[in-house]
């Protein structure tokens, strides 16, 4: 199977980091893990982050007044208007003045809101459509602190004036996010760097923000009409266990460093991390490497210079199930943003915040889930779902498929009416919240992850087959790790086929069929339109 291990050019020694970490080729300096005083203590900072999330988000008596009462009346207000104005227009109407009505009432409320939006807006196919695309404006409309408050928080972290560091600093941000922004500069020893900087007093805003979160969860339950939102108080959990590690930079220059070691581990040339500061780094303040290349969607630019836009998104879609799978860590937060495609080929990952790590009993059941459903083997992938803890401990495996109809045929869903679709989500969502299940945070980073990586296909590769590719990656992990699979969870995919006749079935496809993601997105179009059409 072609690859792209090492783009070509790239074959010569690397600097001796690179064993340690996937590393680009010119350093601005090396890395040492045994020599970074900023990762000292790493795993109690971790552990302790993770323990402050129950605190944060339990039921208050008395919660942050000033804020609950700002809140409440901004999304109040919000939500209000929808009713009045756009609840009786029917579909889409409804749910874009409410997905709008949101956005605007998020910016307003300022970084803590802003974040939620953001993460809100890469959940393509987990959220709604309208709100995905609306959140999704938060991403690059987020104003910047200004530079004296930048000054301000640097020149505390370094314990001295900026240019006892920097021999240039730029003033205007590369980029303004709700946590930090991110700013160019050159060290007094002359490497080009990037700064990441917290925004003033964010750390205590987040906290009293959760509360005030917390508090109204409960009383949002089944009064959102979104499905993907049935649960408000299990969101705002999730929220919260992904901010609080966004908030000490030290944990983010860690995960670089982990995310890069899985790549140096399977020898995935075609992807690289930046590398941290050896000394600059602190709890708000970031200093890495500056890597730039090709943004995510320049498919022109990128294939002017000849790069194989195909072979770019595959590597990244195998890096991403290498880390999860095998290693248990992989980058939290794909979406276009974070990811730049350098001239030669390889891809950089940028902005650690968000990381996805896995226990290893979790990374077996990924493993698991992933295998049985290259397999189409229903019982391993139900109970995987149940040891990652979407479902609770004392489920029955053969109940719950028998209950959701796993063990039928799938429908054909471009022959669904839109109220047979609208019924079968519906009675789908009452049997999972009947069940107790949940989306814990490693499985919804996931699959927002495999969400946003399946909509890159559109771009860098529309006429991709898409059931020709699956039997490519799978073979891939069969022939290199199978061995290592089938030590792990007891199922060698060496000798189960894969079942690509299941998949074709799914889709309504005649055994020699191929499909291609354009045919893909034929077929969802079709559905949403049905939606479009139904009165609410």
């Amino acid at each position: 199977m072609s690859v792209p291990e090492d783009p070509a050019g790239l074959r010569g020694p690397r600097p001796p980091d690179c064993a340690f970490a996937g590393f680009s080729d010119d350093p601005p300096w090396l890395i040492d893990p045994d020599k970074l005083p900023w990762l000292d203590g790493i795993d109690a900072i971790r552990t302790r982050t993770r323990a402050e999330v129950p605190y944060l988000v339990r039921r208050r008596r008395s919660p942050p007044a000033h804020r609950i009462v700002r809140v409440g009346w901004t999304l109040g207000r919000a939500v209000g208007a929808w009713y009045l104005v756009d609840h009786g227009r029917g579909q889409p109407r409804s749910r874009i003045g409410l997905s709008r009505r949101l956005r605007t009432a998020f910016g307003t409320l300022g970084p803590t809101y802003i974040k939620l939006g953001q993460i809100l807006s890469s959940g393509d196919g987990i959220f709604p459509e309208e709100i995905v695309s609306q959140f999704r404006l938060l991403r690059d409309r987020v104003p910047p602190e200004s530079f004296d408050s930048v000054r301000r928080i640097l020149e505390a972290e370094l314990a001295g004036p900026l240019d006892a560091t920097f021999a240039e600093f730029d003033r205007a941000p590369i980029a303004a996010a709700s946590i930090a922004q991110v700013h160019g500069a050159r060290l007094l020893t002359g490497e080009r760097v990037v700064v990441k900087v917290q925004r003033p007093d964010v750390a205590e805003l987040v906290r009293r923000d959760l509360a005030a979160m917390s508090f109204f969860a409960p009383f949002l339950v089944g009064r959102i009409p979104v499905a993907a939102l049935a649960n408000p108080p299990a969101l705002i959990e999730l929220f919260a266990e992904t901010i609080v590690e966004e908030l000490d930079f030290r944990l983010e220059a860690a995960n670089m460093l982990d995310v890069g070691h899985v790549l140096a581990e399977t020898d995935q040339r075609s992807i690289i991390v930046p590398r941290p500061h050896p000394r600059l780094v602190t709890r708000r303040m970031l200093v890495m490497e500056r890597l730039d290349g090709f943004a995510w969607d320049d498919v022109e630019g990128m294939r002017a210079i000849g790069i194989d836009t195909t072979a770019v998104l595959r590597a990244e879609m195998i890096s991403f199930l290498e880390g999860a799978m095998l290693y248990g860590v992989f980058h939290g937060d794909l979406h276009g943003g974070n990811l730049l495609v350098r001239s030669d080929g390889r891809v950089a990952l940028l902005d650690f915040g968000i990381t996805g790590r896995l226990g290893e009993q979790q990374r077996l059941a990924f493993l698991q889930l992933l295998i049985g459903g290259s397999t189409n083997n229903i019982p391993i992938q139900v109970l995987a779902l149940k040891e990652l803890g979407a479902l609770p401990a004392n489920a029955d495996v053969d109940q719950v498929i028998r209950d959701l109809g796993l063990d039928k045929p799938a429908p054909e869903v471009a022959a669904l009416s839109a109220d047979e679709l609208t019924a079968q989500l519906r009675d789908l969502t009452k049997q999972l919240l009947a069940y107790g299940a949940r989306m814990p945070k490693e499985l919804m980073l996931f699959v927002k992850d495999l969400m946003f990586l399946d909509g890159a296909v559109a771009t860098l590769a529309p006429g991709l087959d898409l059931l020709g590719e699956v039997a490519l990656i799978a073979t891939y992990f069969t022939d290199r790790y199978g061995a290592r699979i089938a030590t792990d969870i007891g199922l060698d995919p060496r000798a189960v086929p894969i079942d690509l006749d299941g998949l074709r079935a799914s889709m309504g496809l005649t055994k020699t069929e191929q499909f291609t993601y354009r045919e893909l997105q034929e077929r969802r179009e079709a559905v949403r339109k049905k939606f479009d059409r139904r009165e609410p």
